[in-house]
């Protein structure tokens, strides 16, 4: 691992890069002059030639895939489209969710129009589904209601699609300022979700990769 231009490189190779992105920065370019630092910039500040294959929220932690050349981004895009890159993020949300076995959420998921960029679960959305289960049951202290550390797989890659979905099932994410009341929000200085594992295929080499990143949050007292 090495850190250069506050960027966290997990893995190199001559056709991709994996990067650890930290809560709060963008993946790509925003709107406006002061969205313009993001990873994807600083990438390329190293990287020049680096391409974006898929994003995490703003406000999620965790791996970012990047191709190195135009055949790798198709062939990397590719392959998350027929979900043969499988993916494992760590949350902490609001309640006792109490499943040591793997649960599914079946909830298809639309934009929510009138409050753009959030979704909303529709039933004439499109399909998504999120595996889950938990990892530990945190009880609360000082007035603060007990939480849940969940392991989540999900098995579409639909914007927003965990924050949804947890908030879908009465157990929202602590620190999600979109999807979650003010209290939840109040329970964590940033969104409790960062994506943890990503196993795929080497699209040159055919050799098995899997790079993996702990979670950096706890759970608060």
């Amino acid at each position: 691992m090495s850190e250069n231009d506050d960027l966290t490189l997990l893995h190199e190779d001559a056709h991709l890069l994996v990067l650890d992105k930290p809560a709060g920065l963008l993946c790509v370019p925003g709107r406006g002059p002061d969205k313009q630092d993001c990873l994807s910039a600083r990438v390329q500040r190293r990287w020049p030639e680096a391409l974006v294959v898929h994003r995490l929220d703003m406000a999620t932690s965790g791996l970012v895939l990047m191709a190195r050349d135009l055949p790798t981004q198709r062939a990397l895009g590719d392959a998350f489209a027929t979900r043969q890159i499988w993916k494992r993020y760590e949350a902490v949300v609001d309640g006792c969710a109490d499943q040591a076995h793997w649960q599914t959420i079946d909830a298809p998921l639309m934009a929510d129009w009138p409050r753009r960029p959030l979704q909303k679960v529709d039933a004439a959305g499109k399909p998504c589904l999120t595996r889950w289960r938990t990892l530990a049951l945190l009880p609360g202290s000082a007035g603060r209601g007990p939480s849940s550390h969940l392991l989540l797989e999900p098995q579409t890659g639909r914007s927003h699609q965990l924050r949804v979905h947890l908030a879908f099932i009465g157990h929202p994410i602590l620190g999600d300022a979109l999807y979650a009341d003010a209290r939840v929000q109040a329970m964590a200085p940033r969104l409790m979700l960062h994506a943890t594992v990503l196993q795929f295929r080497h699209p040159v080499t055919g050799a098995a990769l899997r790079v993996e990143s702990p979670a950096p949050f706890r759970a608060p007292p």
